[in-house]
């Protein structure tokens, strides 16, 4: 006589819970870095070639310090 097992094993609730309290910090910390450097970007954008001298940066470096 054969015998099969047909259950799977399932995650415990609090394991589910874990991982969420992991997964919305990370994605909100994520999301602010992204604001974060999209509002320097513009910022930065919206200077002059002299104000940029000014303080040291090129226009061309813009993009590099906003990632």
């Amino acid at each position: 006589m054969a015998v099969y097992d047909h259950t799977r094993p399932q995650m415990d609730g609090h394991l589910i819970g874990a991982r969420l309290n992991r997964l919305v910090p990370d994605v909100i910390g994520r999301i602010a870095a992204w604001n974060d450097a999209r509002i320097t970007r513009n910022a930065l954008s919206k200077l002059t070639d002299r104000e940029l001298y000014d303080i040291g940066l090129c226009r061309g470096d813009i993009d590099r310090i906003t990632r």
